[in-house]
């Protein structure tokens, strides 16, 4: 990438930083679909703060900038849902969002134990399904939600002794 990204832990202080860049990644999702009512859209600052509190969430930052973002919970079952990853536009392209599937991945097959990894996406982003085919996810579900929108929800199993990414 050329640059110096470090991925970290979110913490309560990202998560205005993080809703701003959320807000601005989602712009071409909601333009896709043709729907400005999607949920990442509409989240509160609060509702954020409490996504993160209940979760685990990684910040990629480049100096002091949080530029990326993932964030993901997980069940009784072992289920690591993982969700809202998003990668500023400027700094799309460059693998970046791949690192932080990786590293989310890593921190939950690691200290959590999952057992599988499930996210979801509209069936028209083709630069999602694309990186989460090459990150061994596949389709297990779809769902329509909407005029206009099925959810392709994708899976793939957890590793055994999986190795945990560091950032």
């Amino acid at each position: 990438m050329g640059m110096s990204v470090t991925i970290s832990a979110a913490s309560a202080q990202d998560a205005e930083h993080i809703l701003k860049l959320q807000y601005l990644c989602y712009q071409s999702e909601a333009e896709l679909y043709g729907d400005y009512t999607i949920e990442p859209l509409t989240q509160t600052l609060d509702d954020l703060k409490d996504e993160i509190a209940r979760g685990h969430a990684l910040v990629a930052r480049l100096g002091g900038e949080v530029v990326a973002s993932v964030r993901g919970v997980i069940d009784s079952e072992g289920t690591a849902r993982i969700g809202k990853l998003i990668v500023h536009p400027r700094m799309r392209h460059h693998g970046l969002g791949g690192r932080l599937l990786d590293a989310i991945e890593g921190s939950f097959a690691g200290a959590q134990a999952a057992k599988r990894f499930q996210l979801f996406t509209g069936h028209r982003s083709e630069g999602n399904l694309r990186l989460y085919r090459s990150k061994g996810y596949a389709p297990v579900a779809s769902e329509p939600t909407g005029p206009g929108l099925t959810l392709v929800t994708l899976e793939k199993e957890a590793a055994t002794g999986a190795f945990v990414a560091s950032a």
